[in-house]
């Protein structure tokens, strides 16, 4: 906890009785707020609003974040959920100091798991089967086709009833929720609608085509592997299917977090590695008598919960009391596989602890019967075990609050007997994309993978850290193109001071001698530091605290911009070291630079600039060799002015081409030249980008340039002709001496407002024609030739271009 001053002083001190020490006025401290007062104000979705976080004993945090379903690549959507938990890690051990013991699971069993590992091996075992040729794939992947419209037209025709009496019952609770489901099937029937226009393309192509079956499958891969696993998926039944399925995209999931400078969490646990623990866990809740078993499943008793003191939907209540679950929530809760009807719960709002293993699923022995751990069970098994029967601080993405969370807290409370099972709960708001929330199965994500391929990690983690992490967000060009522009900010403000340290600054006056300058300098460096520590303690406030960074750059590069600058090198040294501190902290930068990005472009580490003295020497040898023998060839008596601009154009190609693959920067101005060492990866991309864009604007101007000269080739073509042979076509039988017909070729005589119009055209004509013949000297092939040969001149330059 540090303290703040209200500017004033308090009642002063005497020391009592020793009459040798003078009153002490000591200042006033400001405890207007809790901010004020240091405490860090937390959003804690257990009240709804921002709470004063207190750790639980001593300064120890024990904090348990919820770990991915593997089941398929991590998308943006993750990386915001698990990137902002990342930030907030770092504000918490790094700047505020707090011991933290931070826990993340990962759910390697789940019916998603289950689901998608069965219809891999099922695609995998049709995609080996030479005895299904392409004639009967395309039956199955039509039957697929059908079966999947049929399931759809049938879904939305529920949730349009159900919406239909959530509206004549003026439930808006409902109508909001049937709204968003009926949304997120449009766009489902989008995609599918765009899988059967794939699938139909691909059937049409010849089956003697080489590829024909293999593109059809992957066509086809959606519908056919949910027709398989409907027919034979409960012929799976080989354990290592699903365990493979979860460890190939969990290393993925650590290798993508690794790839975001995500740190790795102190204790990492698996579901799979849990399972007796869980039993004893279901067992103690049950003698209780808080659960029971209900044909070879175990659900919570949300009566007996109750009953017993406790209560339910804490985090997300959605009626009088919280005790009100919709159908579509208790769907969500049960998963894709739950098969628990209305019969086997007591309450239908009751949850699974453990679930009976169908045919086609993973089962474990336990005392109630085959089976595997309910979802929720999980988190409060591995986190209890670990982190002990009180956590301090529990995390997760919005769309877990209920039911999972709410669940978790209901089972962990039963089982450890208290009232408060996580004291502080926090969840990130919603990553949205073209106005819906992105998400696996709207198939509207950019996975990690594919983000990364156009973004460095360090811009990303910008992005995220310009808006508030427990806000809903969208992700677009013009977020991701914001970040980029406020990194360019801090490299070229770093840059700049980078230029100035490396000066001797103790060869001249050392102190302020820009005067009112150096002190509004001084009072923004102070202003940005007391904004920036608000803001990280009213609820991780990264977005006023970057923006606060900004401010004080801005400030900086004003006051280097003034006339006849001495600026002040140790305050600016200062400036840029603090705010290199501040994004160490936020995981911008990282390494044992006292500012700077260093030469990283992603943020997670720096390595040394360039490639080794040899390169750097290489490249002065040849920029040498090619400077001196431009310089001799002038000597010899050739073109001076030529041999200058040559030299000069060696220069450019040395700071342009050359030295970014060193990982060197120049930057000429007007008082020189001054030079940077960078990672030559992100200057090379740089060069890739800026090339991409000189590119994009060269082909803009030749696709304009070929128009043009297209239209005046077809000008030159058409002035050619004469004016009297301008209508002696097939089309008219006679003429008269200016070659204007007089009748049509089947001897009628052409009218007087049709001779007319023709008089007109060749008098046009005939201005045309004079006009070419003077523009070529009365050579128009000549013209025509030179025209031609320039269309032809800018298709292949267009052609090079897009190779």
């Amino acid at each position: 906890m540090s303290l703040s001053g209200t500017g004033n002083f308090a009642q002063p001190t005497c020391y009592g009785c020793d009459s040798n020490r003078h009153p002490w006025h000591p200042p006033e401290i400001d405890v207007s707020t809790p901010i004020a007062s240091g405490q860090l104000l937390m959003r804690n979705t257990l009240t709804g609003q921002k709470e004063p976080f207190v750790p639980m004993k001593d300064r120890h945090v024990r904090w348990y974040t919820c770990g991915p379903t593997v089941y398929d690549s991590s998308h943006v959507g993750h990386a915001r959920t698990y990137l902002s938990f990342d930030i907030m890690r770092r504000i918490m051990t790094d700047y505020l100091h707090y011991n933290v013991l931070f826990q993340i699971n990962i759910t390697d069993i789940d019916d998603k798991i289950i689901l998608r590992a069965r219809q891999n091996e099922l695609l995998r075992q049709l995609e080996e089967d030479t005895s299904v040729g392409f004639g009967k794939l395309v039956e199955l992947a039509k039957e697929a086709l059908e079966e999947a419209k049929l399931k759809s037209d049938e879904k939305k025709a529920g949730i349009e009833a159900a919406l239909q009496e959530a509206i004549s019952e003026k439930n808006s609770r409902g109508r909001t929720e049937q709204e968003g489901l009926l949304d997120q099937h449009l766009m489902k029937r989008k995609n599918l609608d765009k899988d059967e226009e794939k699938v139909l393309k691909v059937c049409s192509v010849s089956p003697n085509e080489k590829e024909a079956r293999a593109n059809l499958l992957l066509a086809a891969k959606s519908v056919l592997a949910e027709k398989l696993d409907r027919e034979k998926g409960h012929l799976v039944t080989d354990h290592s299917v699903f365990n493979a399925h979860a460890r190939k995209y969990e290393r993925e999931f650590m290798e993508d977090m690794d790839a975001l400078g995500i740190r790795e969490p102190d204790i990492l646990t698996r579901v799979t590695e849990y399972v007796p623990e869980i039993i004893a866990f279901v067992e103690k809740i049950m003698a209780k008598g808080m659960a029971y078993k209900s044909n070879g499943s175990v659900y919570l008793s949300l009566d007996a919960l109750k009953a017993a003191g406790h209560n339910y939907r804490k985090l997300d209540p959605a009626g009088p009391g919280g005790e009100e679950t919709s159908a579509a929530e208790m769907a969500e809760g049960e998963g894709a596989l739950g098969g628990g009807g209305s019969g086997e719960k007591r309450n239908p709002n009751d949850f699974a602890l453990w679930k009976a293993s169908k045919s086609g699923e993973p089962a474990w022995d336990s005392p109630f019967g085959p089976g595997r751990p309910g979802w929720h069970i999980e988190c409060s098994v591995v986190a209890g075990d670990i982190l002990g029967e009180l956590l301090d601080i529990h995390s997760g993405g919005e769309d877990l609050k209920f039911p999972h969370h709410d669940n978790e807290l209901a089972q962990s409370e039963a089982c450890f007997g208290c009232q408060q099972w996580v004291n502080y709960f926090t969840h990130t708001g919603h990553l949205h994309i073209q106005g819906l929330k992105m998400s696996k199965s709207l198939k509207n994500f950019v996975t990690i993978r594919q983000a990364l391929e156009h973004n460095t990690s360090r811009q990303l983690r910008i992005m995220f850290l310009l808006q508030g992490w427990d806000q809903p967000m969208s992700y677009s060009d013009q977020t991701i193109d914001d970040a980029r522009t406020k990194e360019t900010t801090f490299k070229s403000f770093f840059r700049e001071v980078e230029a100035l340290v490396r000066e001797d600054y103790l060869s001249e006056e050392v102190g302020w001698r820009m005067g009112d300058a150096d002190h509004k300098l001084a009072e923004a460096y102070l202003a940005a530091q007391q904004t920036v520590h608000e803001s990280l303690l009213d609820n991780f406030n990264t977005k006023d605290a970057m923006l606060a960074l900004l401010r004080v750059i801005n400030e900086a590069n004003a006051y280097l911009r003034i006339p006849n600058a001495r600026p002040s090198t140790l305050t600016l040294r200062a400036i840029a070291t603090y705010v290199s501190q501040i994004l160490k902290v936020f995981g911008v930068v990282s390494g044992a630079d006292d500012f700077g990005f260093g030469s990283g472009g992603d943020g997670k580490g720096d390595s040394a600039g360039g490639s080794g003295s040899e390169s750097y020497i290489g490249a002065m040898v040849d920029f040498r060799e090619t400077v001196r023998n431009a310089a001799l060839e002038a000597a010899k008596g050739g073109d001076t002015k030529a041999a200058i601009q040559s030299i000069l154009k060696i220069c450019d190609g040395l700071r342009d081409e050359v030295l970014p693959t060193l990982g060197v920067r120049l930057e000429d101005r007007p008082t020189g030249t001054m030079w940077n060492l960078e990672d030559p990866g992100v200057m090379l991309k740089e060069m890739a980008e800026k090339a991409a864009k000189e590119k994009e604007v060269q082909v803009g101007k030749l696709e304009k340039q070929l128009v043009a000269r297209t239209l005046q080739l077809e000008k030159v073509k058409n002035s050619m002709v004469k004016p009297e042979d301008l209508f002696r076509t097939v089309e008219y039988k006679e003429w008269d001496e200016a070659g204007v017909p007089i009748s049509l070729a089947n001897g009628d005589p052409m009218s007087g407002g049709q001779v007319k119009k023709k008089k007109k055209a060749i008098d046009k004509q005939a201005k045309a024609y004079k006009d070419l013949m003077e523009k070529s000297n009365n050579n128009p092939q000549e013209l025509l030739d030179s025209t031609q040969k320039e269309v032809d001149t800018i298709k292949a330059k267009l052609e090079e271009l897009s190779l």
